[in-house]
């Protein structure tokens, strides 16, 4: 962006008049930003510039519920934008953080994951080389140079007695694996998938989830694909879903993008179309429309919240920061909207949410203290 253009959004920005896509440039030019050294703009008057939009902020978030953007499809500035000015003035006093927060920078997830075999034996894949991981009952596991665990059938009848693995992520780690009929699996931070080496002996190909997890189903109309939770079983021929079955989340969300499933608990049947969500607990299906944008959202590097409780997107920075969550004193009942990358430092997702003015934030080690 040039820097006279930079100058006239930023003046209209000032003065009210900015359109939503200006704002979106906007958004974008602070968070692309180059080194502070940069001198594309005079120092003094881009800070000043920045504390207008911060005292915006500031006004936007005196509200109950928050919204840490006013519309997605404007994308205006009120998330993105403090992210910018947090990432180009870091030594501002802009929030009341407790200093341990600054100086600490616990970074965010990636790719870490363990297989554990029939046998016992239990793989490390962050440390794995690429290539053969391991062989069993006419199986092969490798990995791939982007980190992907595939599994090939090398005998071309598989017998005898099935064996099962277990493919798990850490608090702090995601991965993605390919089973052996060809069905592509992302994991999120915090879960495990238990499923056969080897589906070829079985009429129905049944995996057992506990946590997050994107589905690709390669298609089979012979063997349906079921994916078994606590609270639920999804039965596909072929398709693609996103289920998040974490053991400390109150229900169950199935997400469909593409083609049918259904889903069953003790109580309920429901059949799920593209574009649909279903919420499962022990009693009840409810079925509604879906935001695949947040649903996907850890999938794609971000996340998103719309209307998410504050200790609900502490749960999701638990996870994928691999931290420890306490509270302190009664803290206000706000709701959340707005996105982040997930590739982001903690540090800068908490001074997010301190925009708000109802919460606080203090690390200590791995632990995050939550306090009014």
């Amino acid at each position: 962006m040039e820097e006279e253009e930079i100058k006239n959004i930023l003046e209209r920005y000032k003065d009210g008049k900015a359109s939503g896509a200006e704002k979106a440039l906007l958004e974008n030019w602070y968070l692309t930003y180059q080194e502070p050294g940069d001198d594309e703009l005079d120092l003094e008057a881009r800070s000043k510039d920045l504390d207008v939009i911060l005292l915006n902020l500031e006004k936007a978030y005196r509200k109950k519920s928050i919204k840490l953007w006013p519309g997605f499809a404007a994308a205006s500035v009120i998330l993105l934008i403090a992210l910018g000015f947090y990432f180009y003035r870091p030594s501002a006093q802009i929030l009341n953080m407790e200093e341990s927060v600054v100086n600490q920078g616990i970074k965010p997830g990636s790719n870490k994951a363990y297989l554990t075999l029939s046998d016992g034996r239990r793989i490390s894949l962050t440390d794995a080389s690429s290539g053969e991981v391991a062989k069993q009952s006419g199986i092969r596991i490798t990995k791939n140079a982007e980190g992907q665990l595939i599994y090939t059938v090398i005998e071309s009848d598989v017998t005898g007695a099935a064996v099962y693995n277990t493919f798990e992520t850490p608090k702090g780690g995601k991965y993605q694996v390919c089973l052996p009929d060809g069905t592509k699996v992302w994991m999120n931070a915090a879960s495990t998938l238990k499923y056969p080496a080897s589906f070829a002996t079985f009429n129905q190909r049944i995996v057992n989830l506990d946590g997050e997890a994107y589905f690709e189903v390669s298609k089979d109309k012979a063997k349906p694909f079921i994916v078994i939770t606590k609270k639920q079983n999804v039965k596909v021929l072929g398709t693609y879903f996103n289920i998040n079955a974490y053991h400390d989340e109150p229900d169950t969300k199935t997400t469909l993008l593409e083609g049918s499933i259904e889903l069953n608990n003790d109580t309920d049947v429901k059949l799920l179309k593209p574009g649909e969500q279903a919420e499962t607990t022990e009693s009840r299906i409810l079925v509604s429309v879906a935001d695949t944008d947040q649903a996907l959202a850890w999938k794609n590097g971000d996340f998103v919240f719309e209307g998410a409780s504050l200790r609900t997107i502490m749960r999701q920075i638990s996870r994928w920061y691999d931290v420890e969550v306490s509270y302190e004193g009664q803290i206000a009942d706000l709701k959340f909207g707005g996105s982040i990358s997930r590739t982001k430092n903690i540090t800068a997702v908490l001074r997010v949410l301190e925009l708000t003015k109802g919460v606080h934030f203090k690390i200590e080690g791995r632990r995050i203290l939550v306090m009014p």
